[in-house]
């Protein structure tokens, strides 16, 4: 917790400004702050690295699933699987030091995404309005979230939500596009012809976890919203698809739910990369998947609970008995 502790502290030192958005206007001038959908800027704070500070990565490369020797086998890996295209395997151990992958898969262009302190994995198509845009990392977040930005207007997206909040673009909706986090181990049982992103060139201590013992934290950090109802814990995962939740300490014990017309399921072995210092050797949190009623995957995010109750504060808690 040492890192979150020196960033938390960088973050308060500069958080005084934060009310009036003209305290970006000068590392910001083509982002339009008139044109957004925040009603309270004190939600959005300084991530401590400013803009670019945690370098998204674009045209990434790729090696042999079967030739890659590097990561854990319950390391945990977002898997895109895309027609014409082979298998595809985005390690956490880069997503944590890097947040977005820029790439093209089967002719379709994508983000994949990942915000640690959310523990929020989404892909997202990154054609909106006859653009194809380009993602980076804007260093501000809000309810705890990555806040990202796209290099063709500079406008603001909220991670979690896949929706522009400040800018030419707010309001638009990115689409979402199904895939999941899965072991190492299981991935390249699963497709011994896939492909894993190749580590990048950035000077990175990739493997290791800078955010140890976040996971079993009380509350999350600089988060000051609603804890979630129903005596969940805030850092309880929960397995979102839409505006439904499922606790995952429930999926976990069942196995397999059936219900609003989808399928969960969850298999022990793939360690948290939010726990260990080592991303190899985090505590199991299973792997999870999420089908329709004929075995389509479908869009789903395995979030903090706190998360999920900040973005959807409507939404339904899928409880059981």
């Amino acid at each position: 917790m040492r890192y979150l502790l020196s960033l938390c502290l960088m973050l308060l030192l500069g958080s005084a400004a934060l009310a009036d958005p003209s305290f970006w206007k000068h590392v910001w001038p083509k982002t339009d702050f008139t044109n957004t959908s925040v009603n309270n800027w004190r939600e959005i704070l300084s991530g401590g690295p400013g803009k670019d500070g945690i370098p998204a990565l674009s045209d990434p490369q790729f090696v042999d699933a079967a030739g890659e020797t590097r990561i854990g086998a319950e390391e945990a890996v977002i898997v895109l699987e895309m027609e014409g295209a082979r298998a595809r395997a985005y390690p956490l151990r880069y997503l944590t030091w890097h947040e977005i992958v820029n790439d093209k898969v089967g002719g379709v262009p994508v983000a994949v995404t990942f915000c640690p302190l959310c523990n929020s994995a989404i892909t997202f198509d990154r054609r909106v309005q006859g653009k194809v845009l380009e993602f980076g990392v804007s260093g501000m977040l809000r309810n705890s979230d990555m806040v990202m930005y796209d290099r063709q207007t500079e406008s603001w997206w909220q991670q979690a939500i896949g929706q522009g909040i400040v800018g030419e673009m707010n309001g638009v909706s990115l689409a979402t596009l199904p895939s999941w986090m899965e072991s190492w181990e299981s991935f390249r049982a699963r497709r011994p012809d896939g492909i894993v992103m190749a580590e990048p060139t950035h000077s990175r201590p990739y493997g290791q976890n800078p955010y140890v013992g976040y996971d079993s934290s009380a509350r999350p950090f600089l988060y000051s919203g609603e804890m979630p109802p129903h005596g969940v814990d805030a850092l309880q995962r929960v397995v979102r698809v839409g505006d439904r939740a499922w606790v995952l300490t429930r999926l976990a014990e069942a196995g397999e739910i059936r219900e609003a017309g989808l399928v969960l399921s969850w298999k022990a072995g793939q360690a948290s990369a939010l726990d260990s210092s080592s991303v190899a050797a985090g505590r199991d949190v299973g792997n999870v998947r999420v089908r329709d009623a004929v075995g389509k995957d479908v869009a789903h995010d395995v979030m903090f609970a706190f998360a999920f109750h900040a973005f959807w504060p409507e939404g339904e808690w899928m409880l059981g008995e």
